[in-house]
């Protein structure tokens, strides 16, 4: 389980020719907020229409078209908030961020620098060995996306797609408390996974809806400490890698860049602070331009939107409405049902699967619901690239199986038979058992009789068994497989023994 009082992992450390060295690494996560209108306007947020079809004049920032806040894009990011155990700021305001740029029609983005919506909070971060990293989270803002620049389309020119400009954009800020590539893909993963479980954010990373600009330095061992005991010129210039969308990217470039920082350092160099971008045909970090401070930005407040003042009592009810969160309901799993801590994060992971498991082991066996779910239904999933909201057996159909497994009414063998019945035809459990006569053979003179009829015709096996009684499970199954796996195997394990003399 998460245990906040576990120790810190150690810090990934690279081997230089002039000794060690240590990676620092924070993150900016811009992750789109779930919702079906744009930050400042009401056209759609859809993904996958035609270019430019979802553009509003305030979108394309005709001439006296005023932004008019979407009070339920600051809903979500206050309920994101909430959900990391950040703070809330009653007033928050929105600033200008000045630069051109094709894809931005304003000349300027809608965003918070002075006075953000949320404020200080932190995600734990489960790894392997026991330990856990806790991330500080510095702030979160909101701001609107731009849209996209399209180069490949044609030799000559270049196209713009507004359609994402003036989507709403929560900036999720983290400390420098990374200290490892693979930490960094299991910080951005859990986030995922918490923004899910809150309904914020889809967390589509294929079609940009959670992006992470990555900022790497290098470090001698002690450095990072002295940082955090308050020097705040212990750790070395960092560089950004802008626009990551995929883990094992993030981790490659994450890897990429300290050695080459390092080597750089090495050699007598010194690292420019700058934006970087990552190939991953090449493997490699490149620049991108020299890295812009606030003062670049020329910021400073919208006049066209006043302060944000959030009501404690509608704080409050957002904060009452929070869902159980993963490692709260991972706990749970685990005290209520008696599951593993692996099992029980296995179904935490997403949570449809968590509902799904919970509404099969209402009233019944916890651990056989979720070896069902887990290891048939997960693995079934997992086999056909399927969302487990498109699973063909709902979790009353997968309930009523385990009743019936439960009862007696059916074997294990013939349990599995009838998943598959199930998933491939779908119907009422208990009703496909009785229309196909797959009832378990419970008759125990039926049972003797296949038990006699399998011994008699394996003398040798018979002997064999006697003399090692491991062997006897072999009977066992020569039984059920002349039964059709219909006999109760409980049943047929005692027979087989007493048959061969072994009690």
């Amino acid at each position: 389980m998460l245990d906040h009082a576990r120790p810190a992992p150690a810090p990934k450390v690279i081997r230089g020719l002039s000794g060690d060295w240590e990676m620092v690494i924070g993150m900016e996560v811009h992750a789109q907020v779930a919702s079906a209108a744009k930050l400042f306007s009401a056209a759609s947020t859809a993904f996958g229409a035609e270019p430019n079809s979802n553009v509003s004049f305030v979108d394309a920032a005709m001439p006296g078209m005023l932004p008019v806040i979407n009070e339920f894009c600051v809903e979500q990011a206050v309920r994101t908030g909430l959900g990391l155990n950040a703070a809330i700021h009653r007033v928050s305001a929105f600033d200008r961020k000045n630069y051109f740029y094709p894809d931005l029609p304003q000349g300027y983005q809608i965003s918070q620098l002075y006075q953000p919506l949320v404020g200080e909070g932190e995600v734990w971060v489960d790894m392997p060995g026991g330990t856990a990293r806790r991330v500080r989270i510095e702030r979160i803002h909101l701001e609107q996306d731009a849209g996209k620049s399209i180069h490949d389309m044609d030799p000559a020119r270049s196209f713009v797609d507004l359609n994402r400009t003036g989507v709403a954009l929560m900036e999720i800020v983290s400390r420098p408390d990374i200290r490892g590539p693979e930490e960094a893909a299991a910080y951005l993963s859990r986030l995922r996974q918490i923004l899910r479980w809150l309904g914020t954010c889809d967390g589509n990373m294929q079609n940009g809806n959670l992006r992470a600009d990555v900022n790497v330095s290098v470090c001698r061992p002690g450095a990072w400490e002295r940082f955090m005991a308050g020097d705040r010129g212990a750790l070395g210039t960092r560089c950004e890698i802008k626009n990551m969308n995929s883990m094992r990217f993030i981790q490659q470039a994450i890897e990429f860049e300290a050695r080459r920082q390092i080597a750089l350092l090495e050699d007598g160099g010194r690292v420019q602070q700058e934006t970087r971008l990552y190939d991953p045909e090449r493997g490699e970090t490149r620049s991108m331009r020299s890295k812009e401070e606030a003062h670049d930005y020329r910021y400073f407040p919208d006049p066209d939107l006043l302060p944000l003042e959030l009501d404690e009592d509608w704080i409050a009810a957002i904060r009452a409405g929070l869902p159980e969160l993963p490692d709260a309901r991972r706990a749970r799993f685990v005290a209520a049902f008696g599951l593993s801590d692996y099992d029980a994060a296995v179904l935490t992971a997403e949570r449809a699967s968590a509902d799904f498991f919970e509404a099969v082991a209402a009233g019944r066996d916890g651990k056989q619901a979720a070896n069902w779910v887990i290891n048939e239904l997960f693995g079934r999933l997992n086999r056909e690239g399927r969302e487990i909201a498109e699973s063909p057996v709902s979790a009353i159909q997968l309930g009523g199986l385990l009743d019936l497994l439960a009862a007696g009414t059916i074997s294990g063998k013939i349990a599995k038979d009838l998943f598959e019945i199930l998933w491939t035809e779908g119907g009422e459990p208990a009703a496909i058992v009785r229309a196909r006569g797959m009832e378990q053979v419970t008759d125990e003179g039926a049972i003797e009789a296949a038990v006699a009829q399998a011994i008699a015709d394996n003398p040798a096996q018979a002997e064999k068994a006697r003399a090692n009684h491991k062997l006897a499970g072999w009977f066992v199954g020569q039984v059920m497989k002349a039964t059709g796996g219909k006999a109760n195997p409980q049943a047929v394990d005692a027979l087989v023994k007493a048959r061969l003399g072994l009690d």
